[in-house]
């Protein structure tokens, strides 16, 4: 064979017989993910902001235009390891979705509801670099486990947020919401069934509002809870809801309570309890779950 710089579509391909190897077929729509760390999508009286982004490829299709999946990482809305569920969302990735983690400022440098202006803004920014990240703009879901599950629920149902927008003109709207385990409610006395220290100062709802004490201050409380901010005129996109039975950090009964609100006020919502499930986990991870969720998210998006 002569020494070129042979394209893939000009290399002859190797097709000797070789006792006793074994040939695997394969047609050129394998997928897989490619993964750009780091990408900072805003600066915030000094603080960057980064997104770890994941995009599908194929052989036949290394560019190909994909919806757009934005995951918020939690962190009971402390500094966040965004690299945490990057094995688990690249399953994503793998089904034809550009998957974006957002960096949210954390309670210890801002206040609520910081994080959800943060979330918008990162979905505007990839809006805006549609092109350089393969990404359909029209086509984007807002998803996210725990306190990134409540951020990913208010970042899908506000819509006045034009004080905080980077982007001026670009929209933050999204097709649907995928909330994992979201630690959606503090009104419960056992919504954090693990923490001796639930809505006082030094708890993590108490630092996000500010390092205050809940526990009297009802408006407060309601402001953080997603069900409380939910009625008939709401206008929120087609949501689902995953949460373990036996979530040890979040109670599932929050995930219940937001499900009831929403059905209530008329939302398109689904509720999937994952039987024996703690605060994530490889059980929200399986085929099966993916499935439903990769089904929930085509129909949302029409495809």
């Amino acid at each position: 064979m002569e020494v070129k710089e042979w394209t893939y579509e000009e290399l002859p391909e190797f097709t000797q017989e070789v006792e006793g190897a074994q040939v695997i077929a394969t047609t050129g729509d394998e997928m897989c993910a490619v993964y750009i760390p780091n990408v900072e999508y805003a600066q915030i009286d000094g603080v960057k902001l980064h997104l770890q982004i994941l995009i599908p490829s194929t052989r036949n299709q290394p560019e190909m235009i994909c919806p757009c999946v934005v995951f918020v990482q939690g962190s009971a809305w402390m500094p966040q390891d965004v690299y945490a569920q990057i094995p688990r969302v690249s399953r994503l990735a793998e089904r034809g979705y550009v998957v974006a983690v957002v960096e949210y400022r954390h309670s210890g440098i801002a206040p609520f509801p910081a994080q959800i202006m943060d979330a918008r803004n990162a979905i505007r920014f990839l809006r805006v670099n549609a092109q350089q990240y393969h990404i359909d703009p029209e086509q984007i879901i807002v998803s996210g486990d725990s306190s990134g599950g409540h951020t990913a629920m208010f970042a899908g149902m506000i819509h006045d947020d034009v004080e905080n927008n980077l982007f001026p003109g670009v929209s933050a709207e999204v097709k649907g919401i995928v909330n994992y385990y979201g630690s959606t409610s503090v009104m419960a006395e056992d919504s954090n069934p693990t923490q001796l220290l639930h809505c006082q100062a030094d708890s993590p709802e108490g630092m996000v509002m500010g390092h205050v004490d809940l526990r009297n201050n009802m408006e407060l409380k309601r402001k953080l809870s997603v069900e409380c901010n939910i009625t008939e005129d709401s206008v929120i996109p087609p949501t689902i809801i995953l949460h373990g039975t036996k979530d040890c950090v979040v109670n599932c009964e929050g995930s219940a309570i937001l499900y009831r609100q929403m059905k209530k006020c008329g939302k398109n919502v689904k509720l999937y309890l994952i039987k024996g499930a703690n605060h994530g986990g490889p059980e929200f991870w399986t085929k099966e779950v993916l499935d439903i969720v990769d089904g929930f998210m085509k129909d949302c998006l029409h495809v």
